[in-house]
Parts: structure tokens; sequence; C-alpha cells
């Protein structure tokens, strides 16, 4: 059964591309909903829309221009598909950054460009290629960091903690000795001030009149490799004098990956 609309060209408009685009409606948005779980940049309605936005663009290259055909009109469908492999660039360029020496955003640029590859093929008509190439995508972010650590022969590891101190205390010192010591290597450190209200009262000079003595709080996020203890690192941390909090902190809250 075609679907006939009373409005131009009904070639190219049938059940059968409605379908082609709910294949890279499914497809896309399962692998946008991966990234979407893991809190990165682009996320479900990102690739969603890309992976759509890229079957459309295969099915007018395709079916678009069929009222224009004729002896003296020869179009080129693979024209447009090129296209959307050299735009799709921009988008993956922009979620990728470079931070210190540390580069982000890279695997998050790649699955927006499969995503772009997945809605392409379903469009072109290809839905059983395009559907191994997202499980293909499945395999490689779930059971290659399984194999790579295999590989590796160790349990090296990347760790996110957050440290919250005493400001002016020189503990930057201390809690990186603490890491080293235990076995960690610092991949990247960053620093903040934290707002805290005053917190305590002195005596002052032997007037008789309090003064309040101000907490200033540095939080310092530490990204650690490493295939030491991290519980004993945690314990280690909170054992050391000025020190007022430490927590494990998510990597994919930090901008990612």
């Amino acid at each position: 059964m075609v679907l006939a609309l009373p409005f131009g060209e009904p070639t190219g408009q049938s059940w059968l591309q409605i379908g082609e685009l709910g294949v890279a409606l499914v497809l896309s948005a399962a692998i946008g909903l991966e990234r979407e779980l893991r809190q990165k940049s682009a996320g479900l309605r990102t690739h969603t829309l890309i992976g759509f936005g890229a079957a459309l663009f295969m099915l007018v290259s395709k079916y678009g221009f069929t009222d224009v055909l004729g002896d003296h009109v020869v179009l080129d469908p693979s024209r447009v598909a090129a296209q959307i492999v050299s735009g799709i660039g921009f988008i993956g360029g922009g979620l990728i950054f470079v931070r210190r020496d540390a580069v982000r955003g890279l695997t998050t640029a790649a699955a927006v460009w499969l995503t772009t590859a997945v809605g392409m093929a379903a469009g072109a008509g290809l839905p059983v290629l395009a559907a191994v190439a997202t499980v293909g995508y499945f395999v490689v972010v779930f059971a290659f960091p399984l194999l790579t650590v295999r590989l590796s022969g160790s349990r090296t590891q990347s760790r996110f903690i957050q440290v919250t101190y005493e400001d002016g205390r020189g503990l930057l010192r201390d809690i990186v000795s603490t890491c080293t010591r235990r076995g960690w290597t610092i991949a990247e450190l960053t620093t903040r001030h934290v707002e805290r209200e005053p917190v305590d009262a002195l005596v002052d000079g032997g007037r008789g009149r309090l003064r309040e003595a101000v907490v200033r709080p540095v939080s310092v996020l530490l990204e650690l490799r490493g295939a030491a203890d991290h519980e004993e690192l945690v314990t280690d941390l909170n054992n050391v004098h000025g020190v007022l909090s430490v927590a494990a902190s998510n990597p994919d809250l930090d901008p990612d990956a």
C-alpha cells in the first residue's frame, strides 16, 4: 500500500520511507540514551535529532528531485551524503575541547559521527546495516573498556575525587603527597574557592572582645590514575588535619566524554 499525499511529488513518500525514518529515530535514540545516562554534553535529544535528520537528508537526496529529472537533467544522490559527512564535523568539533593537557569529548564526538552514519544507512534503505552498526557501538562502549584492562595486564583506572580543605594552611601539598604515597598519579588538578559562612569565634588579645574567624574553604578536583585502593586513599585524606570533606566525583559530570 502506497501512502499518496495530495501535494507534491508522491514518489518517495510511502510507508517504506516513513519506516526508514522510524528506524533512524529508534537507533539514534538508543545511542543518545547511552550518552544521556552518562551525562555527556550531547545526549538523547542531540543524537536522536542528528540521526533522524541524517536519514531525512538521505531520503531527500534519493527522492526529492524526481520531479525535475528528465533527458537533460542528471542528479547524483551521493553528493548530499558527502555533504552530511562534512557538515557533521562542525557539530563534532564543537564537542571536543582541550583543558590544559587533557582532551575531552572525543568519544561523544565519535558517537555523534557514528549516529550520523546510522541515520544515513537507515535513510538509504539499509536498516540491517544500521542496526548492526548500532550494536557495534554498544559493543565498543561497554565491552572494549573491559578488554583494554585485560590486555594491559593491570587494574589501572581513573578516579575523580573532590577534596574540600581550609585555605591558607598549605594543605594542598599534603593532599598531593597523600595521593602519591598511596600509589596514585595525579593526571589533573583543579581548585576553586567555596563560599561559606563564618564558623568560629576567637577572643581578641585579652580585651574581652570576640572577633570572627572566617574559614575559607577551597575545593580541589583531582583526577587520579592508578591501581591502588581508592577507599584507603579517601580514609587517609579524611585524616589530614584541615581537610573538611572528601567525596568521590563522577567524571561524566566534569565536562565528556
